[in-house]
């Protein structure tokens, strides 16, 4: 089963379109400011921010935010992905997976054997 149906059946989307509140996205800072060893800043500009995320097996980032966001996991692995509301889900990440989300507020934590890589182009 693809990552994406995986996703779909398992109620991720539901549990994405929740957690797009904008007051809450308003409150917590990018990625690359609440996490700077997992998040680098590959490009900025008027329009778009590209980062780079990395996390090692066993580490989560701080609950952060993002713009609409495009995704490219250039290394997958099992990732945890929760939301301010307390509620969660874990998938198996491929390599090569991409995704768009809009804004949005959540915290990822690794737990699977690869470090995960993503690249995150965000709109301005």
């Amino acid at each position: 089963m693809s990552f994406l149906r995986h996703v779909w059946k398992s109620g991720l989307c539901l549990l994405l379109a929740a957690s797009a509140n904008t007051y809450a996205h308003e409150l917590h800072e990018p990625g690359h400011i609440a996490s700077p060893k997992m998040y680098e800043m590959l490009l900025e500009n008027d329009r778009a921010l590209v980062l780079k995320m990395v996390l090692k097996p066993g580490e989560s980032d701080a609950f952060h935010s993002h713009n609409n966001e495009t995704v490219y996991f250039e290394k997958g692995s099992k990732l945890k992905i929760e939301t301010l509301g307390g509620e969660s889900v874990v998938a198996d990440v491929p390599d090569g997976h991409v995704m768009w989300h809009e804004a949005w507020t959540h915290r990822v934590t690794n737990l699977g054997k690869q470090t995960a890589i993503a690249i995150i182009v965000e709109e301005k």
